[in-house]
């Protein structure tokens, strides 16, 4: 893939996440560096008959903080997280948007899944009350496209405007791509990252049809347990990552803080299975090979890599074998840890949060760890951070996320050096 054209400094100068460990950036990354997990039994609707009956909720998040009642009422919850993460970390940046630079100011935020909420409730009020009983504003909740397309409404950024949904990837891709619109010249700052909302019945029926979700609903708070011998599915969970790009000499010139550089970018297929990874785990391998060639660097450079790490056996497997593949003997010195551990996956979400939390670690030194790590799997034989954060310079790290279609991106992102 090597360098793009342009080659523009791209650099995160605002961040924030929501998820099952707290309603901002604060609460969610305390929770995840002190180990705590946010999986707990499924509150959302009467799951008794339901074969799992666990997941990553968000707890006591109220969207009139962020938004009118009236404009609650015009979206789906996946829209009110991306709105509300947006916001806090739009303030955390402290850019303005003023007439003179809307245009150059863009919203890039996906989902995997959508309004898949909005969906359920309406379909029954259709079959319950008939045609009219419809909102209006029905279609507009529902589509992906609408949470980039809110927060530019409630922001004012004019630029690029629109959502990738690529599965469980969309977060990543989502920040890749606006990277990229940035390292291009078509906007100096954009609004990035992913948002998800489907603990719903439909949601957790089909993942169960699939049998993908963990069913260790007796002990939830350990049912997430990646590259664990033990572990036996993904927990479902919901929230939003959003991250602020911008052009580095803009971030340079107005004095603003710099949490890390977006190096790198790369993207892949397996062209293998709708839902399996390739066995040979090429997709994953070129994936993060081709982020590493664009950021300019050796695969000897990376110190850590935040896992896609779903707690799943062949997902788990397949990122250690890419990995040993593509690292070779340095895989033995790179720090690896996925939060899912912690959170769940959040589907589209999921690499938004997890790039806010890359960005984390390059800006505080603090490696989050992977818990529920009690006995290894004898093919997963790498430092997965076990159980207890770390504290360690970390220079380069890199956030993996891989989907159901064969979907797969990564960043490489740098610690910010003042240079």
């Amino acid at each position: 893939m090597g360098k793009i054209s342009c080659n523009r400094r791209v650099v995160i100068t605002g961040l924030s996440m929501i998820s099952p460990l707290g309603n901002d950036l604060n609460a969610s990354w305390e929770g995840m560096i002190n180990g705590k997990s946010g999986i707990g039994l499924i509150t959302a609707f009467d799951a008794a008959e339901y074969t799992t009956k666990i997941a990553g909720e968000v707890k006591g998040f109220n969207p009139e903080n962020f938004m009118d009642k009236k404009e609650v009422k015009k979206m789906d919850r996946f829209i009110h997280y991306a709105v509300a993460c947006s916001k806090m970390a739009f303030e955390e940046s402290q850019f303005k948007i003023k007439d003179s630079n809307a245009h150059k100011v863009g919203v890039w935020i996906g989902a995997g899944i959508g309004g898949l909420m909005t969906i359920e409730k309406y379909h029954t009020l259709l079959l319950e009350n008939g045609p009219k009983k419809i909102s209006p504003f029905f279609i507009p909740m529902l589509l992906i496209n609408l949470a980039p397309g809110q927060v530019s409404i409630m922001t004012g950024a004019k630029g690029p405007n629109a959502s990738t949904v690529s599965a469980c990837s969309t977060g990543t891709n989502s920040i890749g791509d606006a990277y990229r619109i940035i390292a291009r010249g078509d906007a100096d700052v954009m609004i990035a990252g992913g948002a998800e909302s489907t603990i719903t019945p439909l949601c957790i029926s089909g993942f169960n049809a699939m049998k993908a979700l963990s069913t260790r609903n007796d002990e939830p708070e350990k049912a997430s347990r990646p590259f664990d011998k033990n572990r036996d599915g993904f927990v479902v969970s919901e929230g939003s990552g959003i991250v602020i790009l911008e052009e580095l000499s803009s971030a340079i010139n107005r004095g603003a803080k710099i949490y890390a550089e977006v190096a790198g970018y790369g993207f892949s297929s397996d062209a293998y299975h709708l839902s399996t990874p390739d066995p040979d785990a090429q997709g994953a391998f070129y994936c993060m090979k081709n982020a590493i060639e664009d950021a300019g660097i050796n695969p000897e450079d990376i110190d850590y890599i935040n896992a896609h790490g779903t707690s799943t056996y062949y997902n788990d497997l397949n990122e250690t074998k890419a990995i040993k593949h593509l690292f070779k003997e340095h895989s033995k010195k790179i720090m690896v840890s996925s939060i899912k551990s912690m959170i769940g996956h959040a589907l589209g979400a999921a690499g938004g949060i997890e790039a806010v939390a890359t960005a984390m670690t390059l800006y505080t030194g603090i490696i989050p760890p992977t818990i529920n790590f009690e006995e290894a799997d004898e093919e997963c034989d790498l430092d997965y951070v076990p159980n207890i954060m770390r504290k360690a310079d970390v220079r380069y790290a890199i956030s993996n996320s891989f989907g159901f279609g064969g979907t797969n991106a990564t960043l490489v992102l740098k610690k910010w050096e003042g240079k």
